[in-house]
């Protein structure tokens, strides 16, 4: 691995560098945020594997079909995003167990919300991983709702407004809602 490849943390040690990428036109804007966390399409693919129990780097190469060295530096990247943490660090690669963060366990709804959003472009017999009640079996429809009132977000009732520390680019585009009691 070139060392342009390299980046250091915790202390000095060596990690692979966060892949280059497009930079958020709004830098303040939660979406770009939310995309620089996630990073590369492979995070979620990874993520949804831990999710899912494999927790082991052999169990996720495995599963994934990635080459090792491909797969320990994009673990790696997770760990120093946050996002997964080591169990023990001292195992074998193989051997070594993987855990989400409270920042990697806080995603598992996007994952769902976006694997059901891409089964709805599929006619259900052309389905090839449904999301179901475990003790039941039904399939669910995640959708996404106010923690505090129970209701669907995806409806016009909802719009976005510029927060409190909103930048002038937020402050052109998104009104002040003053909130209601």
């Amino acid at each position: 691995m070139s060392s342009d490849l390299l980046s250091t943390v915790d202390g000095g040690r060596a990690q692979p560098a966060r892949p280059a990428g497009p930079k958020a036109r709004i830098p303040d804007c939660p979406l770009a945020r939310t995309v620089e966390a996630v990073g590369p399409w492979w995070t979620l693919e990874i993520l949804h594997e831990v999710f899912d129990g494999h927790d082991r780097f052999a169990a996720i190469r495995r599963n994934l079909e990635t080459p090792a060295d491909v797969l320990r530096d994009r673990l790696a990247d997770l760990v120093a995003r946050n996002l997964l943490e080591t169990v023990d660090e001292t195992a074998d690669l193989r051997d070594r167990v993987y855990r989400l963060t409270a920042s990697g366990r806080a995603l598992r709804p996007l994952i769902l919300v976006m694997a059901a959003w891409g089964n709805r472009l599929l006619a259900p017999e052309d389905r090839s991983l449904v999301l179901v009640d475990a003790e039941t079996g039904v399939e669910a429809d995640p959708v996404v709702v106010d923690r505090l009132t129970g209701r669907r977000l995806d409806t016009s009732g909802f719009v976005f407004a510029r927060g409190p520390a909103a930048s002038a680019q937020i402050i052109a585009r998104y009104p002040e809602i003053p909130a209601r009691h």
